[in-house]
């Protein structure tokens, strides 16, 4: 694999790849290609690169416009989360799997230093039973969502900044992703 971007790295591996994933998840099936291209570039507007939007933004406006469409794209995901299992149907595809690391991310990064502080994704019932089904669609899962993988991107999102203290809560992540009943105190 020769490229540093996420989006091809993802694709190479559901295409050119695909002959060695042991885990039965063909993540870019010729029937859904163009679906997932259309819900990828749309999670990356709205979700991935929302997120940043807001967090780096250059003044009050821009971030509030960028609140609000990433809280838009949110109710959006919920509410397509409602009819189906995964993004695009019965099994997970390259959407879903783009759409994994920025909601790992939302509750211990984003809602604090993005400002993304309007819900927990467990306030959203249908993403928050989707994130289960992720961390637990794939045998070694953990590999990439582990608290030391948390620790690790809290670190680079909070140790950058002022004096470099980085949050030690919130307590439960990224273990309570697994567990669909999982409420916040």
């Amino acid at each position: 694999v020769v490229s540093n971007e996420s989006a091809e790295i993802v694709r190479m591996l559901g295409t050119a790849m695909k002959d060695f994933i042991t885990t039965g998840i063909e993540l870019f099936p010729e029937d859904k290609q163009s679906e997932i291209n259309e819900m990828n570039d749309w999670i990356y507007n709205e979700i991935a690169n929302g997120s940043y939007k807001a967090g780096f933004s250059s003044n009050q406006d821009v971030y509030e416009t960028a609140y609000n469409s990433y809280f838009e794209a949110l109710d959006k995901v919920n509410d397509i989360l409602s009819k189906r299992k995964f993004l695009l149907g019965d099994k997970p595809t390259e959407a879903d799997l783009r759409l994994l690391p920025p909601f790992y991310r939302h509750d211990p990064v984003y809602h604090n230093r993005f400002k993304l502080n309007k819900k927990f994704l467990w306030e959203y019932p249908h993403i928050w039973r989707w994130m289960g089904d992720m961390m637990n669609c794939a045998p070694n899962m953990d590999a990439v969502t582990n608290a030391g993988y948390l620790d690790h991107c809290k670190q680079g999102y909070f140790g950058r900044t002022g004096n470099g203290s980085i949050p030690v809560g919130p307590e439960g992540y990224p273990e309570c992703y697994k567990n669909p009943n999982f409420k916040a105190n």
